[in-house]
């Protein structure tokens, strides 16, 4: 007797939701972590706003984006972390040489400013996540060995730099990544959301360009030498 897994008609809806350049194109740019606005994703996608309006309702209605509005502009950002993290994820797996080379000096600058650092949804990726995941690791503070967990002493790491853990929801404290330009995990979870969150709020980090990327910055320099012994200025 034929049994269908009870998964398999979820399954074909949401690799459908995602199999469109253009739908690909607005959740890739959304792992930014901010909210766009439909005449934003339309420009980045490089298509009419009346067909990326099209493609974000299927995208809100599919459950993978949520949206709201605010006058006559209106804003969409990933349902909630689970969906950035199958979007990374799957975007993870594609081999370095299978995407489009750069065509131009300003994609070429781009490309290597996205693998120095960047915003992986809520957390930080490219050689900066790596490097910041290594050195909480070298410390102590966090363990790899069976899947990434906080030590007692990150805990407490956290709680001495003011980093507050909100550890009152279902997502997991510290998860692993997988880094699409370094092919490593970086730290993701609660504690890589606050940690990104707290680098951009006291500007150890700011965002360049209209992509994901970001620079350290002077103060961020200070802070992360001071707190993990990393030397930030060989990211730049």
């Amino acid at each position: 007797m034929n049994r269908k897994d009870p998964r398999a008609a979820g399954l074909a809806r949401l690799a459908a939701l995602i199999a469109d350049e253009t739908r690909a194109a607005c959740l890739l740019a959304l792992l930014d972590g901010r909210a766009w606005t439909a005449g934003e994703l339309a420009r980045h996608c490089g298509v009419a706003a009346s067909t990326l309006s099209e493609h974000l309702g299927k995208l809100v209605a599919g459950g993978l984006l949520a949206e709201e509005r605010q006058g006559r502009h209106r804003y969409v950002r990933p349902a909630d972390a689970r969906v950035a993290q199958v979007v990374e994820d799957l975007a993870s797996q594609i081999a370095p040489g299978a995407a489009e080379p750069p065509r131009t000096l300003r994609q070429s600058g781009a490309g290597s400013a996205m693998a120095r650092g960047r915003t992986c949804y809520d957390h930080l990726a490219g050689r900066l996540g790596i490097a910041v995941t290594d050195a909480l690791t070298a410390r102590g503070l966090l363990r790899q060995d069976t899947g990434f967990a906080l030590t007692d002493a990150g805990l407490r790491w956290f709680g001495t730099a003011g980093i507050p853990l909100d550890r009152r929801g279902r997502r997991p404290l510290a998860r692993a990544c997988l880094d699409w330009t370094e092919r490593r995990p970086h730290l993701a979870g609660v504690a890589g959301a606050a940690l990104c969150s707290h680098a951009l709020r006291e500007q150890w980090c700011v965002r360049i360009g209209s992509e994901r990327a970001v620079k350290v910055t002077d103060a961020g320099e200070r802070a992360l030498s001071a707190l993990l012994g990393l030397d930030a200025a060989a990211l730049r």
